[in-house]
């Protein structure tokens, strides 16, 4: 599935958010913007999911990026939402580098595969240095959303 198809629409995506000083405020912030699309789960089901799935492992990517993730019952499609952080925060990422763009995820409990296929396409768009500075320099939703639209096309 493409990133844009992904997020649905711009209302997804938070630029240059300035309320997000910690790793556990990301998390938080995270929670309540995927919660927005969903009566299945509560935002704090969605936040103790989140935590949960970091527990086991830093969802930091390195680079700047993160990919906040779980999987979650009951759940009947993806969700998913996308932040730039005005200040980069301490993710605890293997690299060290503190992290400034957050791509959070929740996909149904039974749909390993998707689950796997979203993950893979993210690594791989986040890994690209190019659209990381250009995910960077836009501080507008539906610019972003533009943006996510023509990488998915390439």
């Amino acid at each position: 599935m493409l990133i844009a198809a992904l997020l649905v629409d711009s209302g997804n995506i938070h630029c240059q958010d300035d309320n997000n000083s910690s790793k556990k405020r990301v998390i938080e912030n995270l929670s309540h913007h995927l919660a927005v699309n969903t009566e299945v789960i509560s935002e704090d089901e969605i936040f103790q999911a989140l935590l949960e799935r970091e527990r086991l492992g830093s969802t930091g990517l390195g680079k700047g990026v993160a990919i906040p993730h779980a999987r979650i019952p009951g759940l009947s499609h993806t969700l998913a939402t996308m932040m730039t952080l005005s200040s980069p925060i301490n993710y605890d990422t293997a690299d060290k580098q503190p992290v400034d763009i957050v791509f959070g995820l929740l996909v149904p409990e039974d749909d390993s595969e998707h689950h796997l296929e979203h993950l893979s396409r993210l690594v791989t768009m986040f890994r690209d240095p190019q659209i990381c500075q250009s995910i960077r320099k836009t501080t507008n939703a539906d610019k972003m959303f533009d943006l996510l639209l023509a990488i998915d096309d390439d």
